[in-house]
């Protein structure tokens, strides 16, 4: 009996290395640079030879797999870390601080992201006559989870259109709601419904998130924005919190910086000016907040990535 049980644990476990090694190796073909590729709609690609600092960015909610390497990310004072062995699932758009903490010429950090259609999630739970497990209704939007083998079948089936493209544009789709329809009966699928329509403080949390995108240089009303969505102040803030891991007001500060710091980047603003476009009135409070998350002033932290920027298209065209 004891042999029975043992095998077919054994056979899955040979499947699950051979879909990791066969994964790295068609990412790795995919992608043969440093920085990210978007072969396929809403599938991104990144590479990294070397472990880098933390990086900040909006994540939109995404299903993210580490092929090669491990990769931390940061939101608010949680830390998630993943590697091969697990993925990570995002189910609201949030600010994020993700930093490669394996990485080398030999063995570069490879990584995978799918983007998650709402629409899809929806219509799968419905095909698939979902439930919610208990204990879901305040469920954090992000968590890291082990890999099984159907799921990880899936994400390779995925990855070897990127030599057919040709017949993406009808065996995605399909590939795709497996992949939601592997997430929903995993560990995972309660916090898929942070997408999905339903009832509850989740959904209000989601039109929160949603409104203070838009609107993130306009001072923040917490008492309007919690009375238009039939909630008290200390229940909004409660269950903001509870699903994002931030308050209201960190959430805007980091995409108000998040943004300055691409307004100087890319459109080459002086601080002062980035600084008004996305709501500080005061250019000294909005320096001490921009170097109290990116670990320098705003002008010298946006000279130092235009050389990391600069240095990097010098190895490219290499």
């Amino acid at each position: 009996m004891s042999v029975m049980i043992h095998k077919p644990a054994e056979r899955e476990a040979k499947r699950l290395a051979a879909n990791r090694e066969e994964l790295s190796e068609r990412i790795g073909q995919a992608i043969s640079f440093d920085g990210t590729y978007q072969p396929l709609q809403g599938l991104h690609l990144s590479r990294s030879s070397t472990p880098f600092k933390q990086h900040h960015s909006v994540l939109e909610p995404s299903l993210c797999v580490t092929v090669q390497g491990s990769k931390e990310v940061l939101f608010g004072e949680s830390r998630y870390q993943y590697d091969p062995m697990h993925y990570l699932l995002i189910t609201v758009e949030m600010p994020d601080i993700a930093q490669v903490l394996e990485a080398s010429k030999e063995r570069p950090y490879l990584g995978l992201r799918l983007e998650l259609d709402p629409t899809l999630v929806s219509a799968v739970m419905l095909e698939a006559s979902y439930t919610l497990p208990p204990g879901t209704a305040h469920m954090r939007a992000i968590d890291v989870s082990l890999f099984d083998v159907h799921l990880l079948d899936a994400i390779v089936r995925l990855a070897r259109l990127l030599d057919t493209p040709d017949e993406a544009p009808i065996l995605q789709p399909l590939i795709t709601r497996e992949i939601m329809y592997r997430l929903l009966k995993g560990g995972q699928g309660g916090r898929l419904r942070h997408l999905a329509i339903q009832d509850g403080y989740t959904s209000h949390i989601s039109q929160a998130v949603a409104r203070l995108r838009q609107n993130f240089d306009q001072p923040l009303r917490v008492e309007t924005l919690a009375h238009e969505l039939g909630m008290s102040i200390s229940a909004f803030h409660h269950h903001f919190k509870a699903v994002t891991t931030l308050s209201p007001l960190q959430f805007q500060k980091q995409l108000r910086l998040q943004e300055a710091r691409r307004l100087m980047l890319s459109e080459d603003l002086d601080a002062q000016v980035a600084a008004y476009r996305v709501g500080y009135q005061d250019a000294s409070h909005f320096n001490r907040e921009y170097k109290g998350l990116f670990g320098a002033p705003p002008m010298r932290d946006v000279q130092r990535l235009r050389e990391v920027r600069h240095g990097f298209g010098e190895r490219t065209r290499r």
